[in-house]
């Protein structure tokens, strides 16, 4: 009889981490980014289909880099957990810390199970308050620990690098054209330095706009709106809610009714 491999408890997790990270570092990096008004969502996304934001509730909204079967998986449980929450007791129970909370025991239940292999994602969750101080963004690596973020974060291939080009640049009350010019520049700057060019109509955009009058604060920014934003002057200011030429869908719980739409890109 053969005596069975022993690999330390520790060593264990260090693999485990290990290939979860690798697994993240193939997919495209986004960033979020707070602006005067609310919180942008930028990120490189060829795909039309499969995105990589959604709407969760109200003034709640989701980011995701990694596996798209993964992500997507805790993307439709926690619509289910904010339309169950927000049904069962009152809307403003449903909040981004609550989601996170809920997202985190999940990773981290599945990150140290030795049964099924650790998720291949990080996860960004962000809700618009009514003034600037009550945003919150948290990041969930795929341990399932929380990391209270502020002002920006990044997730995805090259998070560090980005993160350290947003820290030394962001600053607080931005428009949302410096914030999206910002988020494209950290995007477009690759490790030696040098800057590629992002195509429009490669970026996937979104936003939680404090200022809509709707509940729902989700809005995605597509066509000929993301080419105004991109274009315009720094000091100015484009209304998330101008006509744009591409009707937009979202997803979201709440009401009963179908609100988003899913891209991802890897």
């Amino acid at each position: 009889m053969t005596t069975p491999f022993y690999v330390s408890p520790a060593q264990a997790m260090q693999d485990r981490a290990e290939y979860a990270r690798k697994g993240i570092a193939r997919g495209r990096s986004l960033v979020v980014i707070q602006y005067a008004d609310g919180i942008v969502f930028v990120g490189e996304n060829p795909s039309r289909a499969l995105h990589k934001f959604s709407e969760i509730y109200d003034r709640i909204g989701f980011a995701a880099a990694g596996k798209y079967n993964e992500y997507e998986n805790l993307r439709i449980g926690g619509v289910r957990y904010a339309d169950l929450r927000g049904y069962t007791y009152d809307r403003d129970d449903v909040t981004a810390r609550g989601l996170a909370n809920v997202y985190a025991q999940t990773l981290g239940t599945i990150f140290s199970s030795s049964a099924e292999k650790p998720y291949e994602v990080e996860l960004v969750v962000a809700e618009v308050g009514a003034t600037p101080d009550g945003d919150q963004i948290y990041r969930l690596p795929h341990d399932g620990s929380i990391v209270d973020e502020h002002g920006s974060v990044a997730v995805g291939g090259s998070a560090e690098q980005i993160s350290a080009f947003l820290d030394q640049r962001h600053r607080d009350g931005m428009s949302l054209a410096e914030a999206l010019k910002l988020a494209v520049q950290a995007l477009s700057t690759q490790t030696n330095g040098t800057e590629r060019e992002i195509p429009a109509e490669r970026l996937e955009v979104a936003v939680l706009d404090r200022t809509r009058p709707q509940k729902r604060k989700f809005k995605r920014i597509v066509g000929r709106q993301l080419a105004r934003l991109l274009e315009a002057d720094g000091a100015a200011s484009v209304p998330t809610d101008a006509p744009s030429d591409i009707e937009e869908t979202e997803e979201s719980g709440g009401t009963g009714e179908t609100r988003q739409s899913g891209e991802s890109g890897e």
